[in-house]
Parts: C-alpha cells; structure tokens; sequence
C-alpha cells in the first residue's frame, strides 16, 4: 500500500490509526449558538477599536466608510453561507481557497485568517486590561499601571488569556451558552447606554462634526474624500468576526441551514449597533474627544462619565467590559478552530489539532494560540518603550495586523466565490446567495480598497511591515517542510473530489483513502 501521494506540488501522508478519534469535535449548536458566537466575537468592536477613524476621516467620513463596509458584511457573508452550506467542515475560509486554488491558496487564506484571530485576541486582550484598570482605579484606587512605577499591564493579559483559555476548554456546549449569554448582555448595555444618554438629553448631534477640517475640506468631512479610505479598517472592526461561523460547521447540529442564517442575522444584529454606537457616542462626548486618550481606548465608558457620576460610571462601565471578554471568548473560539483545521491537515504541526478526551475541544491550539498573542502584545509594547515617537500609535499597529489579515482572507474568499461557481459546478449547494457572483466581486473590491488603505496609512507602516515578515516566514516553512505532510482531512477530500466528498457527518472520515493510497 502507498503510504504517500503526490498531488498539486504537495505530499499526502496516509493517516496513523486513530488519528481523526485523537481529533474529534462534538455537535452541540443550534442556529442561536452560532449566532451568540458570531455577535460574541464582534461585539467588541462597538466598545473599543472604531474610534480612531474618527481621526482619519471625521464622523461624515466615518460613516460613509461603515456604510459601504455594511454593503461589504452583507455580499460577503451571503457569498461565505454558500460556500460553508456546501463544504460542512472546520476549514472554514481555509477550505474555500484550498477548494479553488490549491493547497498554496488554501494555506495563504488560512495563515492570513490565523493572523487575523490570533492578533485581534491580544487586541481584545489590551483593550479588555484597560477597561479593566480604569473600572478598579475609579472603584477602588488600584491600578497595575501606575503612573509614578512600572508598568503591570502584562499581570492583566496574563489572568484574561488563562481564564478564556480554560473556558473554551470545557467544551463547545459551555462556549457557545457562555457566548449567547455574554452577547445578550453585551447588546443590553448598549442599549442601556443609548436610552440612558437620550433620557438626560446628554446626546447634542451637533458635537459628532467638532473635529476642526483642514484647509480646503468641510466639517463633514474634515480631511477630505481621501480620509474614507482611512477609515474603511476601522469601520470593519464593527464587524470582523462574524465570518468566522463556518469555522463552526463541525459543532453545529445543522451546519448547511443554521450557519448560513445564524451569519445573515448577525451582520443585521451588528449593523444596527454600529450605527447606534457611530451616532449617539460622539454624539454624547463628541468626536474629538475620541480621538484622544482616555476616549481612545474606551470610548464607551467616557461616554458613560459625561451623564453619570463617576462611580456608578464605573460600576455600568463593568457591564461594558462584558462586551470585551465576550469577543475575547468569540474570537479565542476562531483561532482555535482555524488552527485546529490547519493542523488536522497537516499545514500546521500535526500536535495542534489533538483535542481533550472529555470536552472534545482543541485545547493545544488555544494554548499556543494564547502564547502567541502573548507574546505579540510583550513585543509590541516593548516596541514602544523603545521608541517613544510610536509609543501613541501601538495600540493601532495590533489593530492594524489583526485587519490586514482579515481582509486578505476577505479578497481570498471572494476570489474563491467565484473560482467554485465555475470550477465546481456540480457540486451540491444547499444555500446559495442571493447576490451571487456580481455580489462577491463587490465584496472583494471593497476589501481590496480597505487593504489599499491599510497600505497608504503612513502611521501603520510598521504593522504591515510585521504582518508581511510573519506570512513570509509561514509561506517558508510551509514550502520546506508543511506541503510534504499533509493528510486527507474533509477539507482536502473535498477539494479532491471536485466537491463530491467532504461531509464528515454523512461520510465520517478517511472517505477517500482506499482510493488515494489503495486497498490493504
């Protein structure tokens, strides 16, 4: 029997005994689970992350960049539910590319979503330790990062990433109630901040254009047209995350129907809060205020210290941090996932895909996943200490890498949308988009424009420049050793068989192995 295949430039390695059971997930959600995860991961951004486009282009500026990135989530997402009802595995966007361009594009699109939820974990992570600090310094006077001695931050991304890392370790059942739970909660203090800020008459509509223009432009838009541009990055952090459901398709009970439709109604769900939030926090504090620390790192909280006293401000604002940790536990659940898949196939180390007898959940992806945004935010932060002159730009350079990489994976999709319509034409479908091909080539324009304006943006050079030295190292490492190990996981049965094979629930696994390595 051959234990090895060479297929499109890579080698397929026959299986050991047990490795799929080794490698077991289990089916626990619904269509409201996936939707609690989807809100979960994202719902972050209305509370931290947005308002620095505010910056960039002005409120008018920013709003027309969330308006067009609303256009971007719904075509995208219709096209993203066609391609998860038809390919009901893990893989997620790495599956899609791999399906449409080979394992090359399969890996890039993967390494690029690994990135992507990797970096904005630690992102989550920063922005949850700073509301955390200022909740307890206005509580209690303690803080970790004291202005007269040394910076403790680190204490805090240390107790965040232990406590999520052993909560999505209990089991998806766990993670995917805690995730419907804390996103509820998240949406009612939103909610809770708009009827509160319109009940005092805190919300003056005038404030949201008091960023004085330059020379030429209007208050509108303060910086001109080109400032759009700037803010398309930001205005995505409304959103980023919620593609991340197909990644689910092997914990759903019904992954063709209920992943498409749990994806639909979170993009609705996050549009409407992003547009409460765009109006009526600047709309409280004005916009300039949000560009400047404090309202840089928490913009929600001062808005809630402009109508309520700052201790009850405080204990509110402790609701608010709900809506960090719950995209800390959305988005913990997608790298998981993603380099879960990655490493079933054999892209990544074959080690990381090993999940927990009892809880069935890839506990040493989460581990190394959380190492790695560790890491990241330690040599970010060293960074700036060590250069002063970027010190105010660190937080948008994790930002920035966490973006970057979730709109090649975006482009990447798209290009896959549309490769698959043509490529796999008798493939089954259970879903299909209502925008179809002319909807996706939408999509992948706006996201091509939101990668041009990561490139142009003069203050995130350093971001770009990092991402680009990680996917370079992981495109090396990959061609030296990862093509050569690979293994036929649903995914690459799928991409193999011309989208006939790939369902593990009505295949199980090792579908296609007589065929590729031959009979004993």
């Amino acid at each position: 029997m051959a234990e090895n295949t060479n297929v499109s430039g890579v080698t397929y390695t026959k299986a050991e005994d047990g490795y799929f059971e080794k490698r077991s997930l289990k089916r626990t959600a619904g269509v409201w689970g996936l939707w609690g995860i989807g809100i979960a991961a994202v719902i972050s951004g209305d509370f931290a992350g947005w308002n620095p486009g505010l910056g960039v282009a002005g409120w008018g500026g920013l709003l027309i960049a969330t308006a067009i990135i609303i256009v971007m989530f719904f075509t995208m997402i219709f096209s993203i539910g066609e391609m998860s009802a038809a390919m009901p595995h893990t893989g997620g966007a790495y599956s899609f590319s791999r399906a449409a361009m080979g394992p090359w594009g399969g890996f890039i699109t993967g390494l690029a979503e690994t990135i992507e939820y990797v970096v904005t974990t630690a992102v989550i992570v920063l922005f949850s330790a700073y509301y955390l600090d200022s909740i307890l310094f206005e509580l209690i006077g303690f803080t970790l990062s004291p202005a007269d001695g040394p910076d403790l931050a680190w204490i805090w991304w240390v107790i965040l990433y232990a406590i999520f890392i052993g909560l999505n370790s209990l089991g998806a059942a766990v993670g995917f109630r805690f995730a419907l739970i804390v996103a509820i909660i998240s949406m009612a203090v939103l909610l809770v901040y708009a009827a509160l800020a319109l009940a005092t008459g805190s919300v003056d509509f005038g404030r949201l254009l008091d960023i004085a223009p330059t020379e030429g432009n209007s208050e509108f838009l303060p910086f001109g047209v080109t400032g759009i541009l700037f803010a398309l990055p930001f205005a995505i952090w409304f959103f980023l995350g919620i593609e991340e459901l197909p990644l689910a398709a092997e914990e759903s009970t019904n992954p063709t129907k209920d992943i498409p439709k749990a994806s639909v109604w979170g993009v609705v769900t996050l549009a409407f809060f992003a547009l409460l939030v765009l109006f009526l926090n600047p709309g409280v504090t004005g916009s300039a205020a949000l560009t400047e620390s404090p309202g840089l790192d928490e913009p929600i909280l001062v808005g809630f210290r402009e109508f309520l006293p700052d201790s009850v401000a405080a204990i509110i604002s402790a609701f608010a941090l709900v809506g960090l940790l719950a995209s800390l536990q959305g988005i913990m659940f997608a790298y998981g996932r993603n380099m879960y898949s990655l490493s079933r196939a054999g892209y990544y180390p074959k080690f990381l895909s090993l999940t927990g007898k009892k809880h069935h959940t890839p506990w040493v992806a989460l581990v190394v996943g959380g190492a790695i945004g560790f890491i990241i935010l330690v040599a970010v932060n060293l960074v700036g200490t060590l250069v002063p002159d970027i010190a105010g730009a660190v937080n948008g350079i994790i930002l920035f890498i966490a973006v970057f990489g979730a709109v090649i994976s975006y482009i990447m999709q798209m290009i896959s949308y549309v490769v698959l319509r043509r490529k796999f034409p008798n493939a089954t479908r259970p879903y299909s988009s209502p925008t179809g091909i002319a909807g996706a080539v939408i999509a992948g324009i706006i996201a091509f424009l939101a990668f041009v304006g990561i490139l142009l943006a003069p203050d995130f050079r350093l971001a770009v420049v990092t991402f680009l030295v990680i996917f370079v190292v992981g495109i090396v490492i990959f061609a030296v050793i990862g093509r050569h190990r690979l293994v036929l996981s649903p995914e690459e049965e799928y991409a193999l068989s011309g989208g006939l094979h790939g369902d593990p629930a009505a295949e199980g696994y090792d579908a296609m192995e007589d065929e590729m390595f031959g009979k004993k």
